[in-house]
């Protein structure tokens, strides 16, 4: 085994071969033959082959694309085909791979606010996990490795698009100005909760950052953009709609009516794969054969690309090239990010049990914050003492928030039977009541916090 094997073990290795062109320079979008609006089929001849048009020159046509006949039987393998390169800005050591040129760079402001805010980031993940350890609330889950995936690509977009969200992008609501706060009462369920208290910790959902709240079933969020997209652009909606999934749900059936629907319908929707390597504990050469996930974008006449999902500048600037052509174009685009979940699935998991740890500790070493920050400090825009000082207060505002959001009460046990009629109907007002009387009788067995009316 040779040392690149042993450093990132041969599940990292064989996801790595799936993505054969990591590293790629350029940024560009892989656009299939552009579609006719008559769909209409056809045979032809062309006037321009030999005597009377031999049978060489006859070609099958569908829409725009002319598709030759001929009189040898081929097999095309897979193995023939190039595969999507992976565009990338700066190298695994952080520094840019076009030199001084400053090409895909950013601002100043921007990337400090790129940089601060994925460090809150790393920081809210790693207390708020620490405090489900803890008992003090159900549930958590991370986005640990996938820091410059989330925040590239939410810095990219605008707060007018509207995001159904899969349940590791919740950087893109800190992106776009959720308090820590405000994740601290979601997850406690508290009565500040927007959801009142309804939702599993992590599956948040703001209407007045565009944000749908998210939903556990797996890759139901992909259909319904689809769809959300579809009825914006009847409107003349001025936004794109965006969803995110991970590899894992891209092998589910709603991840091919949603690209079928969108493709046919041209829905301006961004299919945002992050390929984190892993779906729970099956990795991605278990999932899929084949050029992954943005390669099935040809497929459905879907322009695509694929990115480095551990640069942040990278991630900007293929999530604003890919919403330019989804706005000019009126056309879906799938986008993969190319990442490694670093963390387990969530707290109801241990990943150790299936993958190495080496093959964890590799991917570790290269974090995409720390890799950010190597070219801001290259930059002269960042500072030895600006970092202490971030994570400092960072980690006191994180931990302040969970005290205060612990200390509040509960929704009332009426918010079990609202909201999801105009009235409530006499079926639900005698469930309730049932409920009530029994927790009237039994109040050891439910929070002191929780009113009961």
């Amino acid at each position: 085994m040779t040392a690149t094997a042993r450093a990132f073990g041969m599940v990292g290795l064989r996801w790595l071969a799936g993505c054969r062109a990591f590293g790629s320079p350029a940024l560009g979008l892989l656009d299939p033959p552009a579609a006719s609006s008559s769909g209409r089929r056809a045979l032809a001849s062309s006037a321009a082959g030999g005597e009377g048009g031999d049978q060489g020159s006859e070609f099958y046509q569908f829409r725009d694309r002319k598709i030759p006949f001929v009189p040898e039987l081929t097999i095309h393998k897979p193995s023939d085909e190039i595969a999507i390169p992976c565009f990338r800005v700066l190298d695994d050591a952080g520094n840019s791979v076009h030199g001084d040129s400053g090409e895909y760079e950013v601002e100043e402001p921007l990337a400090r606010k790129m940089y601060e805010t994925m460090v809150r980031l790393q920081t809210l993940d790693t207390l708020f996990y620490e405090a489900q350890r803890q008992g003090r609330f159900s549930f958590y889950m991370t986005c640990f490795g996938e820091e410059a995936t989330v925040i590239g690509s939410a810095a990219g977009l605008e707060h007018a698009d509207h995001v159904f969200a899969q349940y590791r992008e919740h950087g893109l609501l800190l992106w776009r100005g959720q308090t820590l706060q405000e994740f601290a009462d979601q997850c406690y369920g508290n009565h500040r909760d927007y959801n009142k208290g309804r939702q599993m910790p992590i599956h948040y959902g703001r209407k007045d950052m565009n944000v749908q709240t998210i939903s556990s079933p797996l890759c139901t969020q992909l259909p319904q953009a689809a769809g959300a997209a579809y009825a914006n652009k009847l409107a003349g909606y001025e936004g794109i709609t965006v969803t995110y999934f991970g590899e894992g749900a891209a092998s589910e059936g709603d991840f091919h009516a949603a690209m079928n629907f969108a493709s046919t319908l041209s829905c301006p929707v961004l299919f945002f794969c992050r390929n984190n390597g892993w779906a729970i504990s099956t990795p991605s050469d278990e999932q899929y054969t084949g050029d992954g996930i943005a390669g099935r974008g040809q497929a459905y006449g879907m322009p695509a690309i694929r990115v480095d999902g551990m640069d942040a500048l990278a991630m900007y600037h293929a999530t604003k090239a890919a919403r330019q052509y989804i706005v000019e174009n009126q056309s879906p685009v799938i986008l993969e990010a190319m990442s490694y979940r670093t963390s387990h699935h969530s707290t109801s998991d241990d990943s150790s049990r299936y993958r190495e740890i080496s093959e964890m500790k590799a991917w570790k070493a290269r974090d995409p914050v720390s890799r950010f920050q190597v070219w801001l400090e290259g930059k002269g825009w960042w500072t030895e003492s600006e970092e202490s000082e971030l994570r400092a207060e960072a980690r006191k505002e994180v931990m302040k928030v969970l005290d205060l959001a612990e200390r509040e009460r509960k929704r009332p046990l009426r918010d079990m039977v609202t909201d999801v009629y105009d009235e409530v109907p006499q079926h639900l007002e005698r469930q309730y009541e049932e409920i009530k009387a029994f927790a009237l009788k039994n109040k050891a067995l439910f929070p002191n916090d929780t009113p009961i009316e």
